[in-house]
């Protein structure tokens, strides 16, 4: 297993010497703080959880597993918006409950990212749910001010919708200037529009002179692959047996997309996190650790951190029903 030092030197050298055509003319983008190398999403379903931590899915212990697989980060996917009053303030219990997230995540040497995932709520109704938007920001970036720069903050999980790129540069600049009045220096992550799409990060405003932000971007391609079996995927819920042998071209892909990321962030100086990749269950074990693994490993060469969706519920490294990881998954993401 490569330890987090030795994975901090491979991203700081950025060098390819597989998975396709090298990209020697082209430096990776500059590289963040090797504690976001390897994370892994949780708690994004866990609805029990936040009623009372010690009867979710999620267990204190996961964060010492998780830490001693060779993991370095947790992106803590939150939905606070249905624990607010109609002051829009944030339940204590809520807060409570995420401040022993962040407390064990730290403990055990995990980066928190808090990553606000309203994402279908502000698609849906974005100068609607704007108050609310802002109000979380307003409140978290308060309460956890002197937190060590471990805690990351996250403004918002895949803009989509009627969240355009207009709208949405125009809501982070406005959650930004929030966050940096009590958090001047934290690491804070943004990422385009557009589901957080590779496409979308020209559109993306950033303000020049912040340099403490992480851009990121999410990769499921070829989706008829990642997603096939997936209910919630109109168009690829009916497929199934669809494979990722690990072909050349296929290695290609997967070079290309992330490279075209990988590009944007040296021209534009910005540290650059994978913080969704995955294959949905239904495909096939081997393909789902081929792919998996290709894309880690591309990420790292190209100086990104990255996150796998995700530890429960779906797309599983862990299987909590069966109280053991998921083996291939996690070899896949670790080795």
């Amino acid at each position: 297993m490569i330890s987090a030092k030795q994975l901090a030197g491979i991203l700081c050298a950025a060098v390819m010497t597989c998975g396709g055509p090298a990209r020697a003319q082209t430096p990776p983008p500059p590289q963040h703080a090797a504690n976001l190398a390897r994370g892994v999403n949780i708690l994004g379903y866990d609805k029990a959880f936040w009623r009372d931590h010690t009867q979710g899915r999620f267990k204190e212990r996961y964060f010492t597993m998780l830490r001693e697989a060779g993991f370095t980060a947790v992106r803590v996917n939150l939905t606070p918006f249905a624990y607010m009053d109609d002051k829009l303030a944030l339940s204590p219990h809520w807060l409570d409950t995420l401040d022993w997230v962040v407390a064990r995540s730290l403990a055990t040497g995990l980066t928190p990212v808090l990553d606000l995932h309203e994402f279908g709520t502000m698609a849906a109704d974005p100068e609607g749910n704007q108050p609310k938007f802002l109000a979380v920001w307003r409140q978290l970036a308060e309460r956890y001010r002197n937190q060590p720069p471990e805690v990351v903050f996250e403004l918002l999980n895949e803009p989509n919708g009627k969240l355009t790129d207009a709208l949405w540069n125009s809501y982070a600049a406005e959650a930004l200037a929030i966050v940096r009045k009590s958090n001047p220096t934290r690491k804070v992550i943004i990422g385009p529009g557009h589901w957080n799409g590779i496409d979308s990060l020209p559109a993306l405003v950033l303000p020049e002179q912040d340099r403490n932000l992480i851009v990121t971007v999410h990769y499921y391609d070829p989706m008829r692959f990642t997603h096939q079996g997936a209910p919630w995927s109109a168009d690829n819920k009916g497929y199934s047996g669809i494979t990722w042998t690990g072909s050349a071209a296929e290695k290609q892909a997967v070079d290309t997309r992330l490279g075209q990321a990988a590009d944007w962030g040296r021209v534009h100086a910005r540290p650059l996190f994978l913080g969704e990749f995955g294959a949905y269950d239904k495909g096939d074990m081997a393909s789902r650790a081929r792919y998996t693994a290709q894309v880690a490993r591309t990420a790292e060469r190209l100086g990104m951190g990255w996150a796998y969706w995700q530890f429960d519920s779906d797309f599983i490294v862990y299987d909590i029903d069966q109280d053991a990881w998921v083996a291939p998954i996690r070899d896949a993401l670790t080795k």
